[in-house]
């Protein structure tokens, strides 16, 4: 059983498990050994079988007449999102001027330069460190040649629109603690936890913003 259960696709293996009453998080390893642990046993008919009469079960269900407009439609994913738990695939919602603006500074990013400190070849300590105006009247990077590193200009600004924004299209918003998040909007803002709050705090914010539907940017796997 467990052969076939590995030449099958996440979404299938959820849609079992949901058929079963047992959870649907974690990583498809997690997954298998979890129908694989489970008591159950489908006699009736093959494991393929069962996917497919639950999957037409699902199409059928979604055709009737209480999910025609798309608002109904909208309100059914969502709920099936809050079953699973964290919404990690939350998307922002953008303006056509807004995606583009993205879009533009995504390929204005290919072609900047990286900024790398005076003498960060020469000394480990620089190296990790991040840029920093270069000074002194001989200097050779302040005076530009052309074998230094590129200097910070005006003309590497990107996008003014899209500016401070997370690749996404989020606004990023810090977050010490789970009441941070009640004056969120999920539509435009992402939640990013501290990294000095403590594993018990940063549980209860997850499943804060879960309620909320607040995607959560630097989230740990393991909690």
């Amino acid at each position: 059983m467990s052969d076939n259960y590995d030449d099958m696709t996440v979404a299938e293996l959820k849609v079992i498990l949901k058929e079963r009453d047992l959870p649907v998080s974690g990583k498809k390893a997690d997954l298998i050994e979890r129908l694989s642990q489970s008591t159950e046993e489908v006699e009736s008919e093959p494991v393929e079988e069962a996917v497919e009469e639950a999957v037409e079960e699902t199409v059928e269900e979604s055709s009737d007449d209480d999910f025609d407009s798309e608002e109904n439609w909208e309100d059914e994913d969502w709920d099936e999102d809050a079953d699973e738990g964290h919404v990690a695939k939350q998307k922002p919602v953008l303006s056509e001027e807004m995606k583009a603006a993205l879009e533009l500074r995504s390929e204005q990013k290919k072609k900047t330069p990286s900024f790398r400190r005076t003498e960060w070849f020469r000394y480990k300590r620089l190296s990790r460190s991040g840029w920093r105006a270069p000074h002194g009247m001989d200097s050779k990077q302040r005076r530009n040649y052309k074998y230094r590193s590129s200097l910070v200009r005006v003309g590497h600004g990107k996008v003014a629109v899209a500016r401070g924004l997370h690749p996404s299209g989020f606004r990023e918003i810090m977050v010490q603690k789970s009441g941070d998040l009640d004056s969120m909007d999920p539509e435009t803002e992402a939640a990013r936890v501290g990294r000095s709050v403590g594993g018990r705090k940063r549980e209860q914010i997850y499943s804060r913003a879960d309620e909320l539907g607040i995607r959560v940017l630097n989230r740990r796997r393991d909690i």
